[in-house]
């Protein structure tokens, strides 16, 4: 009589983690550039994935813009111990900017790049990444006009430099706490 092996608790957990975290690259890299034209690591206009999207189809409309004032920028952000803070920029929908930004020591901070719409008051916002690393690039182009940048929050019990590089036409906010 065969006896049957049983998977152990340990083993499932770091499965699930593996394909949750394959399953949000996948998304990052390739789901939201083709369905949404997110494309916060740049890969997706590489590939040609944005095109795909249902709002960069056969569209007729032109989306105004400000001239480009493209402009580049470098900053060093501290991200208190325990505490959130936010970065962000004015920007007029469909301008771009480039971006490039790490943390200083390697640690890993939770980051939420997204944008706010001008004159909202609801608290709405979109989330155009979210992730738990010590580093990020790419270049997006924002969809409404507004208010757009990153959430940094350190869990640590040790301040964390960042290092941010930007490019673009943008008006620099600068931080927010």
């Amino acid at each position: 009589m065969m006896k049957q092996q049983i998977q152990s608790t340990k083993t499932l957990v770091k499965a699930t983690i593996i394909s949750s975290m394959v399953a949000a690259v996948g998304l990052v890299l390739f789901i939201l550039p083709a369905e949404y034209g997110i494309d916060p690591t740049g890969l997706g206009n590489t590939l040609g994935l944005t095109q795909l999207a249902p709002n960069n189809q056969d569209s007729s409309e032109v989306v105004p813009t400000a001239p480009d004032t493209t402009q580049e920028d470098k900053v060093m952000v501290t991200v208190p111990a325990r505490r959130g803070i936010e970065y962000k920029f004015e920007m007029l929908a469909g301008q771009k900017i480039k971006y490039q930004w790490q943390t200083n020591d390697g640690s890993t901070l939770y980051v939420d790049l997204h944008g706010e719409p001008r004159g909202d008051t609801t608290g709405f916002f979109e989330s155009y990444a979210i992730a738990k690393t010590p580093e990020m690039s790419g270049t997006i182009t924002v969809p409404f006009d507004g208010v757009h940048g990153w959430y940094w929050k350190n869990n640590t019990d040790q301040p964390i430099e960042v290092s941010l590089t930007t490019s673009g036409s943008y008006t620099v906010i600068g931080l927010l706490k």
